[in-house]
Parts: C-alpha cells; sequence; structure tokens
C-alpha cells in the first residue's frame, strides 16, 4: 500500500465514523426561556418573554438538567445536552460538479483548522486538511474543467463541519 493509499484510507476512516444528526436542536432553560441552536452556525438563540437575542458564552442548565456550553458564540457539542456532534454530510447532489468560485472547499478547510496565517500549522488536523488541499488540487488539474467541485472537494465539505476533529483554530484569539 503506497503512502496515498494510506492517507487516503485515514481520510475515509475519519470522515466515516461521524453520525449523521437532526437539523435543528432546541430545549427549555431552568429559569425560563426557549433555546433554539441553528445547525448551520451552531450559534444559540435564547427567547424570553418574546425577546430574542445570542446566548452567552458559559454553562447553561437546560430543564431536563443537561448542561449546553456556549463558547466563542458556538455551542460546544455533546452527548451531556443532547446537541449533535456533527452536521449531516451533504448530498453529492448538493456539491457535485458545482463551480468553484473563490476558495476551494479544500481552502476554506485550511485556514478553519491551521489559521489565516498558520497559528495551528502543527496540529493534526492541519496536517490532514492539508492533504486533502493537494488530493484536490491534483483532481482539479487532472479534470477536464478545473473549476468544478471534485470528489476531494465534497469531503472537504463533510469535514468543514466536524467541529470536534477539525477544530478551528483559536490561537492568537
Amino acid at each position: 500500500m503506497n503512502s496515498l493509499s494510506r492517507v487516503l484510507l485515514s481520510i475515509t476512516l475519519v470522515l466515516s465514523v461521524c453520525a449523521p444528526v437532526v437539523a435543528e436542536w432546541s430545549s427549555n432553560m431552568q429559569g425560563g426561556g426557549a433555546v433554539t441552536v441553528n445547525p448551520d452556525t451552531r450559534r444559540a438563540t435564547v427567547t424570553k418573554d418574546g425577546v430574542s437575542s445570542q446566548l452567552w458564552d458559559g454553562a447553561h442548565r437546560m430543564e431536563d438538567g443537561s448542561v449546553l456550553i456556549v463558547n466563542h458564540g458556538e455551542v460546544v457539542p455533546g452527548e451531556s445536552a443532547g446537541i449533535p456532534r456533527q452536521l449531516p454530510p451533504p448530498e453529492a447532489a448538493d456539491w457535485e460538479d458545482v463551480k468553484i468560485v473563490g476558495y476551494s472547499p479544500c481552502e476554506h478547510l485550511v485556514h478553519q483548522v491551521c489559521g489565516l496565517q498558520n497559528q495551528c500549522a502543527t496540529a493534526e488536523a492541519c496536517n490532514l486538511s492539508r492533504q486533502l488541499l493537494t488530493m484536490e488540487q491534483g483532481e482539479r488539474t487532472s479534470a477536464d474543467d478545473g473549476s468544478r467541485m471534485t470528489y476531494t472537494s465534497g469531503q472537504c465539505l463533510k469535514a468543514k463541519e466536524d467541529y470536534i476533529y477539525f477544530a478551528v483554530c483559536r490561537a492568537g484569539e
């Protein structure tokens, strides 16, 4: 097995262990207020007495006894609050043969995981995201139309939503 096959196998294994999740999550807070989590942004909104606002950073106890944690404005996924660990992967029809405008999905993933100035360059996920970018670039170079999404572009779309393994680089904040 050559090194590219091993990398592809590693990527497939990492991406295949992620379970599908529900599209939206909501619960009631202890002390009043309804919390809703946007599945696209992982931002939590609390509505109390008809007024909605973003849920502040910290730990919040729900009526069912679970705890919802908000860090840097985003909900931290975890089984205790029932927040899904990963958003559902995009269907192939959502990205297949789509024209890439600006940064590719793998370039976005590298920026997310490694940081815009490579602040998190030593992270394992940064190395893996760079490998995905190299594979995407190779696929685009050998394609008839290099401006279109490739198989690896779709894998990067999925990986971008896995905030557990492909965590956002927070160094330097």
